[in-house]
């Protein structure tokens, strides 16, 4: 009896899962596959340049309108450079006049995490990438619709991949 009782809990609860997965989508669906990667201070160094290090790993910010992806237009998407976890569809991209890339959402739920920078005068909410943690930048609530958002990225913390291509934009 018991064995039956534990066999209709696990059916109920994986067909309300999938239920679940079809009602929100895709993009939600896959924010549960990410494995988080963890590197040694001194294997991020090898693996990152210089700019690359101090951005992802120390939370740096780049120079405003110093980035290429700043004017990126084609189709595409954007992807941390630190672990090539996808953040940002071109769809999503916009020019906000601020000098960095700029987004009003991101590529797929729960590819970044957020928390609250105290580093100025009054608190803002940074992001992270969700896979390594790489610092990308920070979240205002004065973007375009449908969300008022702007993800205000370093474009160094980023490489762009177009569409159709397995390549990935050189560092």
């Amino acid at each position: 009896m018991m064995n039956t009782k534990l066999g209709r809990r696990r059916f109920i609860t994986t067909l309300v899962g999938a239920s679940l997965l079809m009602i929100t989508g895709m993009k939600q669906a896959l924010a549960v596959m990410i494995q988080k990667i963890t590197l040694t201070e001194e294997e991020w160094q090898k693996k990152l340049t210089p700019e690359q290090f101090r951005i992802l790993r120390k939370e740096g910010t780049e120079q405003s309108f110093t980035s290429p992806l700043n004017d990126e237009k084609r189709t595409g998407t954007f992807h941390c450079v630190g672990c090539d976890l996808l953040l940002f569809n071109s769809e999503q991209k916009y020019d906000s006049g601020t000098g960095w890339p700029s987004f009003f959402d991101t590529a797929i739920d729960g590819h970044v995490e957020t928390k609250t920078d105290f580093k100025l005068i009054y608190p803002r909410k940074e992001y992270h990438c969700a896979r390594c943690g790489g610092h990308q930048g920070h979240i205002f609530r004065d973007g375009p619709q449908p969300t008022g958002l702007r993800y205000c990225n370093n474009g160094t913390a980023l490489y762009f991949k177009v569409k159709g291509t397995l390549e990935r934009k050189k560092i």
